[in-house]
């Protein structure tokens, strides 16, 4: 019996095949290197290390804040509660969809924080591509009676923009519930990947970046995402949302159960290259101060 190799003429068809198909791959990825190495379409075609390339604009980042203090604002931030009034703000009738400038949220503003009533409350001003900050604590008193309530009412309430999901704000410590509706869950849709929740009674933070859809010719080609941190911790990673709006008012939507707020916050997300075609910076290094020193052998350029 013959052990050497043995081909068949199909065989033989499907080995070729294969190369052919290892051909094409290799050939695929090498186009696709090669256009990788392209500039995107729209993108400035600035060289790595480019001295004339717009600065990112200078931002001081905030402080941190405690259980006894909140931490300063952004220095690009838009501040919608200091502690003091709720003037950037308004009701809402979401039964009604109506938007009445002239009513005043009802929510109790003291010590520093505003506590949340019944009813809707939203911003007077729209924002796109942004930064949302809020910090919020639930009752403490509220969950040692924890066990004779539902638990969706402890501390229920979340954050909308526009007409997109709502991100669920909830007492979610040692308080068990339906992974879409527990805290920082894109509510209805996505739970978090994980459960960072603080004790009632401590403050807790909410970082959601929020990106607006896009449209070209009146046709959605992208979708709107989330990007949230509940105590500092990734929970939803640019995760795409349905929704139709562009700009949008920020609301909170109490659902019952006590909740305080404070420190919040909104800053534009800036992009790439955003001061193009503006004059540089004083001060700006448009040549190299350490030039390197010619090859040897070789003459100095001009």
């Amino acid at each position: 019996m013959n052990s050497g190799p043995c081909l068949s003429a199909h065989g033989a068809a499907v080995s070729r095949a294969a190369r052919l198909g290892v051909v094409a791959l290799m050939a695929s990825a090498v186009i696709g290197s090669l256009a990788a190495a392209e500039p995107a379409a729209g993108y400035p075609p600035y060289k790595k290390g480019d001295r004339l390339r717009p600065r990112p604009p200078v931002v001081a980042p905030p402080d941190a804040s405690t259980q006894d203090q909140p931490g300063r604002p952004p220095s690009d931030a838009i501040v919608l509660f200091d502690g003091r009034d709720l003037s950037q703000w308004m009701e809402f009738n979401a039964r009604t969809g109506i938007d009445d400038p002239s009513q005043p949220p009802k929510w109790r503003v003291q010590d520093g924080y505003a506590m949340a009533a019944g009813n809707n409350i939203q911003t007077r001003a729209k924002f796109a591509d942004c930064h949302f900050h809020v910090e919020w604590r639930t009752s403490p008193e509220e969950a040692a009676i924890g066990g004779d309530r539902f638990d969706q009412h402890l501390g229920n309430s979340g954050i909308e923009f526009g007409d997109h999901p709502e991100i669920q704000i909830l007492d979610s410590y040692r308080n068990d519930t339906y992974p879409d509706g527990q805290a920082s869950a894109i509510y209805g849709y996505f739970p978090p990947r994980v459960n960072a929740s603080r004790p009632p009674g401590e403050w807790q933070s909410y970082d959601i970046f929020y990106t607006a859809p896009l449209f070209e010719n009146g046709r959605k080609v992208r979708s709107a995402t989330y990007t949230v941190l509940h105590n500092g911790l990734p929970v939803h990673l640019a995760v795409e949302v349905k929704g139709e709006d562009v700009e949008c008012r920020i609301k909170f939507r109490p659902h019952g159960g006590q909740l305080r707020y404070r420190n919040i916050w909104v800053r534009p997300l800036h992009a790439y290259d955003e001061a193009a075609g503006q004059p540089l910076p004083p001060g700006a290094r448009t040549t190299n101060p350490f030039p390197r020193p010619p090859a040897k052998g070789k003459a100095k350029s001009p």
